[in-house]
Order: structure tokens, then C-alpha cells, then sequence
């Protein structure tokens, strides 16, 4: 059996040893961008490797042309992939310390490369360790495989795709931000405060109980469904800061059994760099 969303720490931890599944640690924090290395190095899930969202999840930010958190080249993180034990069988699992609002990233970035076997650790590292299950300190070690990628273009949209559904009621535009970066009173990372015209409000940590945990399957299918009044996934697209978070809310939709909607990577950060694109 497969995971392809959630998966729980007992599941886990009943197949983390098994040789044809990969435990990723994508622990982050943007005010010290080294603290997950440093947390990683010092306890993990054992045989997990390490994943940094700038270095391995994200390619180099070019000032004034991407977001903050550029798709990553293709071979470079099929290559990556590859060093880390991932290949065409392998069972992914990916988790943090934030609800899984970094490592939904990995999983989105598998899903987008055509590897559907992986998912997120329901309640991450520290329901982990709530439940007294192992850890350690080893460096991991994964025997090599070869990922080949298979790049799903119908999950990406870019600005020009949102300029273009401007206005079209069969479209629905997210943003996936606190409400008051929503409204443009509290812009603590971006140069311009405000969202994109026409998107609605959908902060992804209403996806969790107080726990950290997801809410149960039902109460999201709701919530997504009084949010974007039918409209398929195919025809919904998230956005945040800089395309990580979002795909929080992309997984949780996934999660509640409503399809894949799409995700606009470079998000607020890419969309103002050109002033001309209108804000709200």
C-alpha cells in the first residue's frame, strides 16, 4: 500500500527500516535558516536524511526576477533525490517541526516530478517524539538510486496564467498567508504589502488542530468546499510568500480527497517584481 498524502507516526514506524522507504527531515525555520540542520544533526528519525529548503528544495534566488523560493533545476534535484535513496519504488516519507508547512514542499515537488508515493508525517517531529518513538544523531547513509523525473506541467501556474483568468468565475485564486499579511497591514518579509486581486483568504494553519495534527478528512472536505463554491481543482490555484506554504493547502485539498489544484510557485514575492501587475 502506497502513501500519498498523510501518513500516521505508527505507520511509520512500522516500515521506517524497511529498505525501499525514505525518511526526510525538512526542518526550517526562516529567522535562522540553520536551526533545522543544527536540530536535525543533534535528534532525528532514525536513517532520516536532511533536506535545507533553501540549499536542496529552492534554486538561488535572482533579485527582481524570482520569488523568494525559486523552483529547483530538475536534474539537480532529481540528482539530489538519487543521493538520498529516493527511486521509482521507494515509499517517501517527509515531515518538520511546523505542522508540516516546510516539508509539504518536498511533497509537493514529488508530486509535481511524478513520484506519487510519498507523504507527510501527520503531526511531524514532535508528535513523534510525544509518542516515545526512536530517535538518533547518526548521519544517514542511504544506498543511491536513480530518479527519473516525469514533470507534470498541469500542476504549476504562473503570472501570466493569472493575468489571463482574471475575473473568469470558473477560476478561484487562494492565499495561503496569515489574514493580516492577506490584508496588507503586517508585510514582515515582502517590499510590497497586499494580495493578489480577486484571491480569497485560506490561511494553510487552519488546516491543523491545536495539536498540530491535520483535522479529520470530513471537516476539511468542508471547509475547501464553502471556500471555492464547486470549483474543481483543476481550475483552483494557492499561493503564498514564496510558494511553500501554499502547498500546504494544495495537500491538505488532496488530503480531504478532492484532487490536486494548482500551485503558483513564485507567489506574492515573484508577483511583485514587476510593479505593473496589479495588488490589492
Amino acid at each position: 500500500m502506497s502513501h500519498t498524502t498523510i501518513i500516521s507516526p505508527a505507520t511509520l514506524f512500522e516500515n521506517f527500516q524497511h529498505s525501499a522507504w525514505v525518511v526526510v527531515d525538512c526542518r526550517f525555520w526562516l529567522e535562522d535558516t540553520e536551526k533545522g540542520r543544527r536540530d536535525y544533526q543533534a535528534a532525528h528519525i532514525p536513517g532520516a536524511v536532511y533536506a535545507h529548503l533553501d540549499e536542496d528544495l529552492s534554486s538561488p534566488v535572482q533579485p527582481g526576477v524570482t520569488g523568494r523560493h525559486p523552483l529547483p533545476d530538475v536534474e539537480a534535484l532529481s540528482r539530489k533525490l538519487g543521493t538520498w535513496g529516493i527511486g521509482s519504488s521507494v515509499q517517501v516519507v517527509v515531515y518538520d517541526d511546523n505542522g508540516g508547512a516546510i516539508a509539504s514542499r518536498l511533497w509537493w515537488l514529488l508530486h509535481w516530478l511524478g513520484h506519487e508515493q510519498v507523504a507527510v508525517l501527520d503531526g511531524g517531529f514532535p508528535r513523534w517524539q510525544a509518542e516515545n518513538l526512536p530517535v538518533d544523531a547518526e548521519p544517514a547513509s542511504p544506498a543511491p538510486r536513480t530518479f527519473e523525473p516525469r514533470p507534470r506541467p498541469d500542476l504549476l501556474v504562473t503570472a501570466d496564467d493569472l493575468l489571463a483568468e482574471f475575473g473568469d468565475s470558473a477560476y478561484k485564486l487562494v492565499d495561503s498567508r496569515a489574514p493580516e499579511r492577506y490584508r496588507g497591514e503586517e508585510e514582515p518579509l515582502d517590499a510590497v504589502a497586499g494580495h493578489i486581486p480577486g484571491a480569497v483568504l485560506r490561511p494553510f494553519g487552519e488546516n491543523l488542530a491545536p495539536d498540530g495534527s491535520f483535522r479529520p478528512k470530513t471537516i476539511l472536505r468542508g471547509y475547501f468546499y464553502a471556500l471555492l463554491d464547486d470549483t474543481p481543482a483543476a481550475r483552483t490555484t494557492f499561493y503564498c510568500g514564496s510558494g511553500v506554504t501554499a502547498a500546504h493547502n494544495v495537500l491538505a485539498m488532496a488530503y480531504a480527497g478532492l484532487g490536486m489544484p494548482r500551485l503558483y510557485v513564485g507567489s506574492w514575492s515573484h508577483w511583485i517584481t514587476d510593479p505593473e501587475r496589479p495588488i490589492a
